[in-house]
């Protein structure tokens, strides 16, 4: 295994230059030097000997090497093709258990799910500006790994775990918790990655349900009407609907038929529905089709 010192920002640097490239800011790249922070994140996936992870961003390979040092059978998709000269020819050479995937993620996760299959976990330190993306991506397309664990930007992870009545609650909290239940472990300072970004961090875990708390034959109907209900959170969920496209396919009068159905009241706020009126919503116009 590379012995390489990842907490430490000067060694980070002079890899960097005897490499010839710097870090590019358009892909948000930060690493991560807290030693501890980064046990704790290898650990949060539980027994993972022997088991297929995915990693989205290895960077430098922080994690990865944790991920090894476990026993992981680890494939890690990476954007950066400097990183990827260092991970493929220094870090992870003569690593058998270790597999690069060289391009955006976004575009080359759904090969790799196709031709290998879901894998036991997916971590990663994801970038700030596409990590809610990636993450909604897997779970539209219900790759869903028994674990899942990201380090976010704070406000991303807020909403993967918030709870109705909160700011937070929003669409991506309802696709999340539709199939996992979500944990914020911990948070991560600025200060503990280089460069040190302007906002906070923190990790959170995804633990797929026994059982979806939406049934598959409306799971497409649901995620249609909660995108509507949140589509401008100052609306009431009334105007969200009948300008959304329940409005277009449904009307307006199935529209507050199925809202009355529903027992919701026209003029609240989306963010105030929780689970249970959600499906009910759903059903209700389910039963109008």
């Amino acid at each position: 295994m590379w012995d390489f010192p990842y907490d430490s920002p000067s060694a980070i640097s002079e890899l960097l230059e005897r490499n010839g490239f710097a870090m590019s800011k358009k892909f948000g790249q930060n690493f991560l030097l807290s030693s501890s922070a980064g046990d704790r994140i290898a650990s949060s996936l539980g027994s993972i000997d022997g088991q297929q992870v995915w990693e989205i961003g290895p960077g430098l390979g922080a994690l990865t090497a944790r991920l090894l040092g476990k026993g992981a059978l680890v494939t890690a998709f990476e954007i950066d093709h400097g990183f990827c000269r260092i991970l493929r020819e220094q870090a992870f050479a003569d690593e058998s258990r270790f597999s690069l995937v060289e391009g955006d993620a976004l575009k080359t996760w759904m090969g790799v799910w196709e031709s290998a299959g879901t894998p036991r976990a997916i971590c990663g330190n994801l970038p700030y500006n596409v990590g809610s993306i990636c993450i909604a991506r897997l779970l539209e397309h219900q790759c869903l790994p028994p674990v899942m664990v990201y380090t976010l930007q704070r406000e991303v992870a807020e909403r993967l775990a918030s709870e109705p009545g909160s700011k937070s609650w929003s669409t991506l909290s309802i696709l999340a918790q539709t199939d996992y239940v979500v944990e914020q472990l911990f948070m991560i300072k600025g200060g503990s990655f280089y460069p040190p970004p302007k906002v906070d961090s923190a990790v959170v875990r995804l633990v797929k349900r026994d059982a979806p708390l939406v049934d598959g034959r409306i799971r497409e109907l649901f995620l249609s009407v909660c995108s509507d209900l949140f589509s401008q959170r100052r609306k009431t969920v009334r105007n969200n609907l009948l300008q959304g496209e329940s409005g277009a396919r449904f009307g307006k009068e199935r529209c507050l038929q199925a809202l009355s159905d529903a027992h919701i009241v026209e003029n609240q706020r989306a963010e105030l529905l929780g689970f249970d009126e959600l499906v009910r919503l759903a059903n209700a116009f389910g039963s109008l089709a």
